[in-house]
């Protein structure tokens, strides 16, 4: 028996971290599960951009995508179930493809869509191009919704077009730039550096996207090389210092961009140049560089009053709202989100409207805080609801019949956007839709 006794001094704490091992691998195969079923419950199952396909029969379980996904702590994107790794929280999924460099079986594959639901995306050249010669898309129009992604394509999408035969002559510009957001932001710091003639066009403000982004929101995003400027290292940041540091890098460069300006149609010439028109005036160029987001022109309800000031499109600070009376329209994530946002920053008299009887596209966490946010008295939910009328100081809403007025101070519509497919194929743009292919 004494001559056992050093095998089991050694292999009790082999023992005991082999059951801690397992335990960990079993606790965390149990919280992947139910983030997949909790993306399942509320329909959440469609990745909106580029995103990882698992070949189980190639993969390991080893969990080296897991652990490379930089989303990761603030979202649980990938995770082990059964052994083998899978998309839990598909809708969290924005594109990196780290887990595909970190897949030691190359089990992985980023493709567009899914069988069911297809993604459609502009037909593009490797130089960014367009079936219209002279029109070119960078970022997330393009499938790109990285950050990185997105800074790299608007650099090379302007070199590409600067190395063109297509330049202006006279008074025609080289280029316009549609969008401020993280392409057309590097593609116009780009053709300051290439000494272009050219305008850059925003329907909002600087950061596009990002801008967008609730307030306070950690953005994920990788060194990017860019002209002027060098390299841009910021591995994780909030909305607010990423805006900021591109801001202070407007002012360094001297960019001017024409902010709250919106391209209404573009017109190709018998010169074979474009006219790009906005309600503010006409740009002649001879090529034009399409840096808007998916999203589009934001949903709008087209209701009475939908034009006073106090009506907006998006949350950007929810403390703006304390002690103020707020109206948020939308059954989604963002509307749930800055409902409950206002409701948690001091807003008083909060009320979510919906048309639909249940908010069943919505995260559980985000149905949650609505929940907790109703039950506290600090929000009032109308489901099965109409906005009607927005007047100065109130808003109408008709719910199963019955027209209310309630006293308003502001109202955030969020209804999601209207998709570009129209406005690409009104200038003749080929857009395919992809069912999970790369």
């Amino acid at each position: 028996m004494t001559d056992l006794w050093p095998y089991v001094v050694y292999l009790l704490p082999l023992l005991a971290i082999w059951a801690f091992y397992l335990g960990r691998q079993k606790r965390r195969e149990a919280h992947a599960a139910a983030v997949l079923g909790e993306a399942r419950e509320a329909g959440l199952t469609e990745p909106v951009s580029l995103h990882p396909v698992i070949d189980p029969n190639r993969c390991l379980g080893c969990g080296a995508c897991v652990v490379a996904c930089p989303e990761q702590p603030e979202h649980k994107v990938l995770g082990l179930i059964g052994g083998k790794a899978q998309l839990i929280s598909p809708t969290d999924c924005i594109g990196h493809g780290a887990c595909k460099i970190a897949c030691p079986m190359d089990a992985i594959t980023l493709v567009f869509g899914t069988e069911s639901r297809g993604v459609t995306i502009p037909v593009l050249t490797p130089e960014f191009q367009t079936n219209v010669p002279g029109i070119y898309v960078a970022g997330e129009l393009g499938g790109m919704g990285l950050i990185k992604n997105a800074l790299t394509q608007g650099r090379q999408a302007v070199e590409a077009i600067r190395a063109s035969t297509r330049q202006g002559r006279g008074a025609m510009l080289d280029l316009v730039i549609v969008g401020a957001g993280p392409s057309g932001f590097a593609a116009a710091i780009t053709a300051t550096s290439l000494k272009m003639k050219f305008e850059t066009i925003e329907q909002e403000s600087l950061g596009g996207c990002v801008f967008q982004y609730p307030r306070g929101k950690v953005v994920m995003t990788q060194p990017a090389e860019l002209p002027l400027v060098g390299q841009i290292k910021l591995s994780t940041t909030s909305k607010e210092d990423l805006l900021k540091f591109w801001q202070e890098i407007e002012a360094r460069v001297g960019l001017q961009v024409r902010y709250h300006e919106r391209v209404v149609t573009i017109e190709h010439t018998p010169a074979d140049s474009f006219i790009v028109r906005t309600p503010k005036g006409a740009y002649e160029t001879a090529n034009v560089l399409l840096s808007i987001g998916r999203r589009g022109t934001p949903r709008k309800l087209g209701v009475p009053g939908e034009d006073l000031p106090k009506v907006v499109y998006r949350l950007v600070d929810p403390e703006q709202y304390a002690g103020r009376r707020v109206l948020v329209v939308g059954g989604g994530d963002s509307a749930l989100e800055a409902a409950a946002s206002c409701a948690e920053a001091g807003a008083r008299d909060v009320v979510l409207s919906y048309r639909g009887h249940a908010f069943q596209r919505a995260k559980p966490k985000n149905r949650q805080r609505v929940h907790d946010a109703e039950q506290s008295g600090r929000l009032k939910v109308l489901l099965e609801s109409n906005l009607k009328r927005v007047d100065t100081t109130q808003v109408s809403i008709e719910q199963k019949g019955v027209t209310t007025e309630i006293a308003n101070d502001a109202v955030i519509v969020a209804a999601g956007g209207i998709l570009p497919n129209e406005f690409l194929k009104s200038i003749g743009i080929v857009v395919e839709t992809k069912y999970g292919t790369a």
